[in-house]
């Protein structure tokens, strides 16, 4: 677990590319808090140029196969979405529900009375989460599959494809007669760099049956385990929230709590749903340190960044007190 008193795009712009498997943050919303640091842009368009280099530097350190969330405020939510699709795919624009804090809020509003309003009443609040361009593919480009991007530059499954592709080599077929033992036309898809796919457990008998014994000596199930190794993480069960509408109470007040901190048990879905054990979880704006009291109870590896003294400092014993907390357990 790492600890970052610092500014994130300084940071960031030291880390190796390539070096984190997934973002998951919580940024200044712009003029929502009554904090200097959601104060600090003088227009809309200043607070999303900056949004344009975080996701400049999020697109360089984040793996090929890692997942982006970003939480925003509704009144932003679209306008940063827009921003990040500038640099990624946005898969989800997910609502944050927010249970009994909404439940409070809207009773508020009965007892005041709803027709004194001018608005729906906010009870939600907003994360954009998004991969890389053609992450199933080829990812990193500049324009998802058909990208014309460095040679094997971000290409997740080109360990796959080379393998297929040596053996199709070795073995003298060409597309051709690749696609008449298949009885398709696939063999693009399985062979090239252009919207790759694994072959299908059937197809993939059908090549072995046509190259000969010599050739293709991997089993099936063990290239499906690295195809399943190598792409983007994502796994939820009938037992999770599964849609793109999340309901999880806030955090309750307490003496020191940070503004916008968000729940566990939120943050553990994400890390669940998104990352695997282990995993680098970069959080530049760590806060009170939520993120990485998550990963540390899922495992996985955390890198935080926080500017604003008084939260780094919050944020350095919380994690040193879940640090304690399991060795006085070990």
């Amino acid at each position: 677990m790492q600890l970052i008193h610092g500014d994130c795009l300084e940071v960031m712009r030291g880390m190796d590319a390539n070096s984190v498997d997934a973002i998951i943050t919580d940024p200044p919303y712009f003029r929502v808090k009554g904090e200097a640091w959601d104060n600090q842009w003088d227009t809309p368009a200043d607070f999303l140029a900056w949004v344009g280099m975080l996701c400049e530097q999020f697109e360089r350190i984040m793996k090929p196969n890692g997942s982006l969330y970003f939480f925003a405020s509704p009144q932003m939510a679209a306008r940063v979405e827009c921003e990040i699709g500038k640099r990624f795919a946005v898969l989800n624009h997910i609502t944050w529900r927010k249970g009994r804090e909404g439940k409070q809020q809207l009773s508020s509003v009965a007892m005041y009375g709803p027709e004194n309003f001018r608005a729906w009443v906010g009870v939600s609040e907003r994360i954009i989460f998004a991969e890389h361009y053609g992450a199933d593919n080829m990812a990193k480009g500049e324009a998802g599959y058909e990208a014309k991007c460095d040679e094997l530059r971000g290409f997740i499954f080109e360990p796959l494809r080379a393998y297929l592709d040596g053996e199709r080599i070795a073995a003298g077929f060409d597309r051709k007669k690749c696609d008449d033992a298949c009885g398709n036309q696939m063999s693009g898809h399985y062979f090239s760099r252009v919207q790759w796919t694994l072959p299908t457990a059937e197809n993939y008998a059908k090549l072995r049956a046509a190259f000969g014994a010599e050739y293709l000596r991997r089993e099936y199930e063990d290239l499906r385990r690295e195809y399943e190794d190598l792409r983007r993480p994502f796994s939820v069960t009938a037992r999770d929230q599964w849609s793109d509408v999340w309901d999880f109470d806030p955090v309750q007040a307490y003496p020191g709590k940070h503004p916008c901190e968000k729940p566990l048990p939120l943050l553990c879905h994400i890390l669940n749903a998104s990352t695997k054990p282990g995993a680098v979880v970069f959080d530049p704006f760590a806060g009170s340190g939520s993120m990485g009291e998550a990963c540390h109870e899922l495992g996985r590896q955390f890198i935080g960044v926080e500017r604003c003294p008084d939260n780094y400092a919050k944020a350095a014993r919380r994690i040193e007190a879940v640090k304690a907390q399991e060795r006085l357990f070990a």
